[in-house]
């Protein structure tokens, strides 16, 4: 760990990811690199505070979108996270909607999570040494639900309290990307009964699992996906144009949240998710 001045983990026990136009969230921060054994994170990360309660966050894109869906490195990002003492985070994001009732401007608070990318490294127990040399064991973390029932709760609770109507639960899909689907592949996840499509949302939160952190999606839909609506279907511009007409108000729901957070993980599964495992 290098730069600025940072107290032991523990310090900051709430982590904000931030997704596509989401760069920056905190004020006054001490910026800090941190070296994990899977490389660098994306990005160097911001340590401050909101009401009082110390934040880290940390761009998933980096805070110049230098890096595409693909060429995350989601290992050191929460390894990073973890090293700075985060047990719990706010993951938003921009999705499109599967359904024509989810439009452009929809908060989804997604319950489950469909995997459909290839090729990204999804687990720290992979059976390889790691950069320290270190070799983890073998292990098959739980993941039938996928997001932080108290997360999920507290976000809900904040959403509603700030005026949005927030959507309770869905389903996720996350694509490969960086392009965008085609028209047959919406329509066929429509067809599933899949709310929101994603790019990034996986292994964000199986990691997040395997290092027993709580871990919670706030999806804000974008456009309606090329299978729903007509026309040319969704473009960057369009994504990049609805995420920044809605970035202050989902700046002060992140905010609302981080304070009504509980202090310390509990009440949920997720902190004990390694429980009986080999170490």
């Amino acid at each position: 760990m290098s730069a600025g001045e940072v107290s032991p983990p523990g310090r900051a026990p709430i982590g904000v990811l931030g997704g596509s136009g989401f760069y920056t969230f905190l004020d006054d921060v001490d910026e800090v690199t941190v070296d994990t054994p899977y490389g660098p994170p994306s990005d160097a990360l911001s340590v401050g505070s909101v009401a009082g309660r110390p934040v880290v966050f940390l761009p998933r894109h980096g805070r110049r979108h230098a890096l595409p869906p693909h060429r995350i490195n989601y290992r050191a990002n929460l390894w990073a996270l973890r090293e700075l003492g985060v047990r719990q985070i706010l993951a938003p994001g921009a999705v499109g909607g599967l359904r024509p009732d989810l439009g452009p401007g929809t908060l989804v608070v997604p319950d489950q999570l469909v995997d459909r990318t290839s090729g990204r490294e999804q687990t720290y127990y992979d059976g390889r040494p790691r950069a320290d040399g270190q070799l983890p064991p073998v292990v098959h973390a739980p993941f039938a639900d996928p997001y932080c029932p108290v997360g999920r709760a507290t976000v809900l609770a904040a959403a509603c309290e700030a005026g949005w109507q927030p959507v309770d639960g869905g389903t996720m899909v996350v694509v490969e990307g960086p392009r965008f689907s085609t028209r047959a592949e919406s329509q066929w996840y429509g067809r599933q009964g899949w709310s929101v499509v994603g790019m990034t949302g996986h292994p964000e939160a199986v990691l997040a699992r395997e290092l027993a952190l709580c871990y919670s999606a706030l999806s804000l839909v974008t456009d309606l996906d090329s299978g729903v609506e007509v026309g040319a279907g969704v473009t960057q511009q369009e994504v990049f144009a609805v995420f920044a007409r809605n970035i202050d108000r989902l700046r002060l729901l992140l905010g609302d949240a981080v304070r009504t957070l509980p202090a310390e993980q509990g009440g949920c599964p997720c902190a004990q998710s390694l429980a009986g495992t080999p170490s």
